[in-house]
């Protein structure tokens, strides 16, 4: 499971504002293995963990191109997964690493969005020349991928923007930083945008988590219903803030959970300018 919460506007007013920003939650199983952020694909040109797990290996949740392509991937919540379908982290690398455009890449996904578990996936082209278009497909929702106006956005574990209590709660407090970000130092942003990943709030009741989860998801309930997951065996493994400014300069910090140990983190921090 995992949380995201972004804002875009191609054309900020203000010269210190942000194009684009991003905060995200990776919950997984601890023991589940995968490497940490880091440049690779041909040329070095693409930016994100990956996943390790026997038969998915090469699979991300979240990554960034220097040509400005964006993948990030949520989870459907589902009580029943068919073991035999296709992994999803495979469809934010697939993104990274072809020639399309974000809407034909959704509009290709949406046709074989049956091969796979429930997911929702953010894909985005960021260039500083032709503007900014991200687009959203979830395969449980409409049968079309969808362009977003500009604007402010939560995504987790059902279609985007359902109003789940936690999701309310965590974009509440991600527009709360994010309308202060033209005037913090960016160390700051990104400190308090890490906050906000943090919150250990449970936000309950929500029946409307119950009734998509049903029975697989009342032993976690109490945990899951917080912007960050915090059990025994699973949780909140990885936190990801994307800053990109007006001229394509793009930050990405990732905050990560060492030898599957909560209180052991490593951050690393990647700037870098968009190529397109």
């Amino acid at each position: 499971m995992c949380i995201i919460f972004f804002k875009f506007d191609p054309h900020p007013v203000s010269k210190n504002a942000y194009r684009f920003i991003l905060a995200a939650n990776r919950d997984e199983f601890y023991h589940r293995p995968s490497k940490l952020a880091g440049f690779w694909g041909t040329n070095n040109e693409i930016l994100s963990g990956l996943d390790m797990e026997e038969g998915k290996e090469g699979g991300t949740w979240l990554g960034i191109s220097t040509q400005g392509k964006l993948g990030a991937l949520t989870n459907y919540l589902q009580p029943q997964q068919d073991p035999e379908a296709r992994g999803r982290g495979e469809l934010v690398a697939h993104f990274l690493t072809t020639d399309m455009d974000s809407l034909s890449y959704l509009k290709k996904v949406s046709t074989e969005g049956h091969l796979y578990n429930g997911f929702n996936l953010i894909a985005a082209d960021l260039s500083t020349t032709k503007g900014d278009l991200v687009c959203y497909y979830g395969n449980r929702g409409r049968p079309e991928p969808i362009v977003l106006t500009p604007g402010t956005y939560g995504l987790s574990n059902a279609l985007l923007e359902t109003p789940w209590r936690k999701l309310c709660f965590g974009k509440k407090l991600f527009l709360e930083v994010v309308e202060q970000s033209h005037v913090l130092p960016k160390d700051a942003l990104v400190t308090q945008l890490l906050d906000v990943l943090n919150n250990e709030e449970a936000q309950l009741p929500d029946p409307a988590i119950e009734d998509q989860g049903q029975e697989y998801v009342q032993p976690i309930l109490s945990k899951y219903a917080a912007v960050c997951v915090r059990c025994p065996n699973y949780g909140t493994r990885t936190n990801t803030i994307i800053l990109v400014d007006a001229d394509g300069h793009v930050t990405f910090t990732e905050r990560s959970m060492l030898n599957k140990d909560p209180s052991c983190w490593e951050t690393n921090t990647y700037e870098f300018m968009l190529q397109s």
